[in-house]
């Protein structure tokens, strides 16, 4: 009796488009499109920077996508949330191949924690 085998992941393939892995029905794609469409500087966050020194930070949309993403699955840990940028399909995609760091995630979630 044969067996249904897989593909040989040793053989170099053209790769796919992200887009085709991702179902019509995810909600990555309402994430995605509205944050995009959200006035990211009229709601407080920075998206110019004023000191060109030292490494640059994310860009305030592609953490916002990221936070989203973990409270719709409620994923609340910054390492689980790191975690899941290496191995997740659909945050890959999301957030456009970043992996930033716990520490990068959870001074971003301050940001809506912190009282005015």
């Amino acid at each position: 009796m044969k067996f249904i085998d897989g593909q040989d992941r040793h053989q170099l393939m053209i790769p796919n488009s992200l887009d085709q892995h991702i179902s019509e029905n995810n909600p990555i794609w309402f994430i995605d499109a509205f944050v995009e469409n959200l006035d990211i500087g009229s709601l407080g966050f920075k998206t110019e920077r004023k000191n060109p020194k030292g490494r640059a930070a994310y860009h305030p949309t592609s953490m916002l996508k990221l936070y989203i993403y973990g409270y719709l699955n409620k994923i609340r840990s910054s390492r689980d949330l790191e975690r899941e940028t290496f191995r997740n399909i659909e945050l890959y995609w999301l957030i456009n191949h970043l992996h930033p760091d716990h520490s990068s995630i959870a001074r971003y979630s301050l940001l809506f924690s912190m009282p005015e």
